[in-house]
C-alpha cells in the first residue's frame, strides 16, 4: 500500500535536464517554490498509457487549468532527460514541463519507487498525481495497489474536477486542410483569433480525398469538426463562430 503524503512538503532533489543541449540542473524549489503545480508521475515514456492517454489528457487540458489558478503542469517520470525531451517533442506537449528523474530520488522520496523488474524496466514510478502549493501537497491521487499499470484516478480530469469541478473544459477541434489551401488559412485564423486549439489533419500525410469524403461526404478543404460534429468549411466555421460570440455576449 502507498503512503498519502498529503500535508507534507516534496522531496528536495536536483534534476538533470537537457534545455538547448546543455545540462542545466533543476532543483525542488526552482518547480515548487512560491507556485501551484500540477504534477503527474507515470512509468515510462513511450508507453502506451503514458502516451495515448496520460501525457496528452494533462497537455489539452492545460489552459484550464492555467484558468484555475495552476501555474504549471509537471511530468515526472524514472526517465533519462534525452528520452523525456523526445517524448514530449514526439508528443507535441509543448504545455506540460516534463522532468527526468533518472536516478529515481525523487520518486524514492515520494515513496512510489516500485519493481518494474518483470517488464525489464528496472525501478519505475508508480502512477499517481499531485497537487502542490509552494512545495507542500495538498492533494494526492495514487492509482491502487493491484497488479498491472493501473489508470483509473491519476488523471487530468480526476484531478480539474478536485481543483474545479465546474471548470468549462474546452472544446475539442479537428479540420482536415491542405497545403497551400487559402481557405484553411482563413480557417485556421478565425480558430486562432478566437483563442481555440486545433488539430490539424493534412491531406498527403497518409491522408487521401477519398479519406476526406468517407469522413465528411465532401471533398473539399478545410472541413471542421468540433466536438465530434460537422462544422463543415471556412464560411460554415465563421457562421458557428459568430454565433458563440453572440450568446456570449447575450445577443
Amino acid at each position: 500500500m502507498f503512503s498519502n503524503r498529503e500535508g507534507q512538503r516534496v522531496p528536495q532533489v536536483t534534476f538533470r535536464t537537457r534545455q538547448d543541449n546543455q545540462w542545466v540542473n533543476v532543483t525542488t524549489d526552482d518547480l515548487f517554490a512560491l507556485k501551484t503545480v500540477v504534477v503527474f508521475s507515470l512509468p515510462g515514456a513511450f508507453t502506451p498509457t503514458c502516451s495515448s492517454t496520460h501525457l496528452p489528457g494533462y497537455n489539452e487540458l492545460a489552459k484550464v487549468f492555467k484558468q484555475n489558478g495552476v501555474d504549471e503542469i509537471v511530468c515526472i517520470s524514472v526517465n533519462d532527460a534525452f528520452v523525456m525531451n523526445e517524448w514530449a517533442k514526439n508528443q507535441e506537449a509543448e504545455n506540460v514541463t516534463v522532468i527526468p528523474d533518472g536516478n529515481g530520488e525523487f520518486t524514492e522520496g515520494m515513496g512510489m519507487l516500485v519493481d518494474k523488474a518483470d517488464l525489464g524496466f528496472g525501478k519505475r514510478s508508480w502512477r499517481y498525481s499531485m497537487l502542490v502549493k509552494d512545495g507542500v501537497i495538498e492533494k494526492m491521487f495514487i492509482e491502487p495497489d493491484v497488479p498491472g499499470d493501473p489508470f483509473e484516478v491519476s488523471d487530468a480530469q480526476t484531478m480539474l474536477n478536485y481543483i474545479n469541478p465546474h471548470a468549462a473544459k474546452p472544446k475539442l477541434v479537428s479540420l482536415f486542410t491542405k497545403v497551400g489551401c487559402p481557405f484553411c488559412a482563413r480557417a485556421k485564423a478565425a480558430l486562432q483569433e478566437h483563442g481555440i486549439d486545433y488539430e490539424e489533419i493534412t491531406l498527403g500525410k497518409g491522408i487521401t480525398t477519398r479519406s476526406l469524403r468517407a469522413v465528411t461526404g465532401a471533398t473539399t478543404v478545410p472541413q471542421v469538426f468540433i466536438d465530434g460534429v460537422l462544422i463543415g468549411g471556412s464560411e460554415a466555421l465563421l457562421e458557428y463562430l459568430g454565433k458563440v460570440q453572440q450568446e456570449k455576449v447575450g445577443v
